[in-house]
């Protein structure tokens, strides 16, 4: 496990960009934690680390979002589903098996039909303002190493 305080949206990003830079093909992001409390904009930070020029937004209407980058991003927001049924409609075994970067806002709504094999990220607003702590989890020894290769960077400040 490894944690990062940040103190602004800005610095919540750049740790999402250090771990876009190490994401590979197949990488699953699971990201939870309460409403506004920086999923998206790691997520964007998660997207300039893979190389996404796009802006980034929250699929929360549209489910999905697709971007390219160095590999294919897809970024689901699963708040609005009504039960995990739905990501079958949505065939989500082809973004989470496939060739791209899968990051999951609100995983744990959908928890049943996540690989064992993850790396899952808790985001805290920890006293109101702009600050967060970000717990990152790693499952499995490919998400182990992604983790060990982020403890060797600091946090880069607002």
């Amino acid at each position: 496990m490894l944690k990062f305080n940040t103190e602004c949206a800005e610095e919540t990003s750049k740790i999402g960009e250090q771990l876009g830079r190490l994401l590979s093909k197949g990488s699953i992001v699971c990201l939870s934690g309460d409403l506004g409390a920086g999923k998206t904009a790691f997520t964007k930070g998660i997207a300039i680390g893979l190389g996404v020029t796009d802006y980034v937004t929250s699929p929360t209407y549209t489910i999905i979002n697709e971007y390219e980058g160095r590999l294919p991003l897809y970024h689901f927001d699963v708040y609005r589903l009504n039960d995990v049924e739905e990501m079958h409609e949505l065939g989500y075994e082809e973004y989470f098996f496939g060739d791209g970067v899968v990051v999951l806002e609100w995983a744990d709504i959908v928890k049943e039909v996540i690989p064992g094999e993850r790396l899952w990220i808790t985001i805290l607003n920890t006293k109101g303002d702009n600050s967060r702590e970000i717990i990152i989890e790693p499952t499995g020894e490919v998400y182990d190493n992604m983790v060990k290769g982020m403890e060797s960077n600091e946090n880069p400040g607002c």
